[in-house]
């Protein structure tokens, strides 16, 4: 039988042949080529070409700062898949996990943008559609590229987006191009086959479900070529690699080396989700997902490579609304029948145009505040982890009581970086604080200074203050940047005089009392 041919860029090779790797950097461009460190996930227009940042500005997965104020969707068209993970269990019909692969309700192409109209007009700012599943969008290819066919004609002004593994990928760049899809997710777990079997117990290709090594060589080829050709023809790609400790934990930097070389927008790493009751084949024979803190060290090391994403929560394949909330309940479809839906063009781009002064009034509060931190004298290289109770905007404005996530910023005197979030089970039920949980809210940021919030109740106020975990609560309202940084602004100061005692904080530590006033330590 003749080796199998495809098409590369410039070139006919054959299946198995050795990529030819660009030698360029990736991440600011859509050609490959070398841009700013920090034209990422957290950049701004003055850090990429105009033509990319009119792609990502209000794209929440694309851009940090967008995924306060912009809402995206997606929708269950996609059910098949090429691919077998084993940190994958499609379920259907399932309202009671959160995490991709899981949708109450499997939809038509008619019935997704019925649903797509309806939660644009009640929710002005979202602004992204995207089919990820609960399969794979080119394991469906009709379906998914029909979906974008009509929404085309019905809101022509949403982002269209697609998450696939890759295997079909190369097969369907035409079609993304043709229906101007500008942004592309591909989840890329692994760049050695010998890793990739460890992850994938098959995949069907060619008309044949392939196993083992081969298997994970064929989609790593796949993944490889459909990335270059995305990237080829002017496509954002964003790559997803789910962190799995002790089989592609270290070997996730070689991933986003060889991503970058491919002109990767960003690489999001990703925690395994591995509870046994999901039914997973990593989940039921016990494989662990990392610690906040090991995914954390996994992200540093990748740093100066491929830009990183890090306010990724996983979302179900049929999420609706901000990042980190799911308001899908509110449109299914008997709801949908019942609501007078009314696709206001105008009426979206007026209340856009809002949401956009709310941000540049959240830059320059930021600004500012780093303009103050700078002309502090202090450490300067002094970071510390603050934990922020936010229900959204960018703000904080959240009781910590009420919090099922706090949002991690990296702070020093020359930036509030967010680098993550922490899930937790909301410790205020029923209007009263559960003893019970407490704990386990403080261990869930214990490797932070400080915790912003809106409010805060006293027992919860003296657990973490024992624990070396300073709450604050005179910035409600704030912005969350200018609030961080005035409050190290401050801590700094402290310090300085010789008020407390600043000490690193470790995950090999559970700190009590890292916050220490002089009079304490003695």
């Amino acid at each position: 039988m003749p080796a199998k041919t495809y098409l590369s860029i410039g070139s006919i090779r054959p299946l198995g042949a050795k990529l030819d790797v660009p030698e360029a950097g990736g991440g600011c461009g859509t050609s490959g080529g070398e841009g700013k460190a920090s034209c990422g996930s957290s950049g701004g227009p003055d850090d990429m070409p105009a033509e990319i940042w009119e792609k990502v500005k209000n794209h929440p997965c694309y851009s940090e700062e967008a995924h306060h104020h912009y809402a995206r969707m997606h929708v269950a068209v996609a059910p098949a898949c090429n691919i077998q993970c084993n940190y994958c269990n499609r379920k259907y019909d399932c309202s009671n996990e959160s995490r991709p692969g899981v949708v109450s309700q499997k939809l038509t192409p008619e019935q997704a943008v019925k649903k797509v109209v309806a939660v644009a007009s009640e929710i002005p700012q979202m602004t992204v559609l995207g089919v990820a599943g609960p399969g794979d969008s080119l394991a469906n290819p009709k379906k998914t590229f029909e979906t974008f066919r009509l929404l085309q004609e019905q809101a022509p002004d949403i982002k269209l987006c697609i998450s696939t593994n890759g295997l079909a990928l190369p097969d369907y760049v035409d079609e993304i191009c043709q229906y101007n899809v500008d942004h592309v997710t591909i989840t890329i777990n692994m760049v050695d086959p010998a890793v990739g079997a460890k992850i994938y117990p098959w995949i069907f290709w060619d008309h044949r479900r392939i196993t083992g090594y081969e298997a994970a060589k064929i989609l790593h080829e796949r993944q490889m070529l459909g990335l270059e050709m995305l990237t080829a023809r002017g496509v954002l790609t964003k790559i997803n690699s789910v962190l799995i400790p002790g089989i592609n934990d270290q070997h996730l930097m070689d991933v986003n080396r060889e991503v970058k070389k491919r002109g990767a927008f960003l690489h999001n790493i990703m925690p395994l989700i591995s509870e046994a009751e999901h039914g997973t084949v990593f989940g039921l024979t016990g494989q662990r997902g990392p610690s906040a803190q090991e995914l954390k060290a996994v992200q540093d090391a990748c740093a100066g490579g491929a830009n990183l994403m890090r306010h990724c929560r996983q979302c179900r394949a049929d999420a609706v609304g901000l990042l980190g909330e799911d308001r899908s309940d509110e449109f299914t479809l008997d709801k949908i029948e019942e609501m007078e839906v009314v696709y206001d063009l105008d009426k979206r781009r007026a209340y856009q145009d809002k949401v956009e002064v709310e941000r540049q009034a959240q830059h320059a509060a930021k600004q500012e505040a780093l303009a103050a931190s700078a002309a502090l004298p202090a450490d300067a290289d002094m970071k510390v982890l603050v934990a922020v109770a936010t229900k959204g905007g960018g703000r904080v404005n959240e009781h910590f009581g009420h919090v099922t996530e706090f949002q991690i910023f990296e702070v020093s005197a020359a930036e509030a970086l967010f680098v993550g979030h922490r899930r937790v089970d909301q410790y205020c039920q029923g209007g009263f604080g559960d003893d019970e949980q407490l704990p386990s809210v403080v261990r869930a940021i214990n490797d932070c200074h400080a915790v912003l919030v809106a409010k805060i109740g006293a027992c919860p106020r003296d657990e973490l203050s024992a624990a070396g975990i300073e709450p604050v609560d005179q910035h409600v309202g704030e912005f969350i940047e200018k609030a961080a940084l005035d409050w190290f602004g401050d801590y700094r100061e402290r310090v300085a005089r010789g008020v407390v005692i600043h000490q690193p904080r470790g995950d090999a530590q559970i700190r009590q009392g890292a916050f220490t006033s002089i009079a304490e330590a003695a």
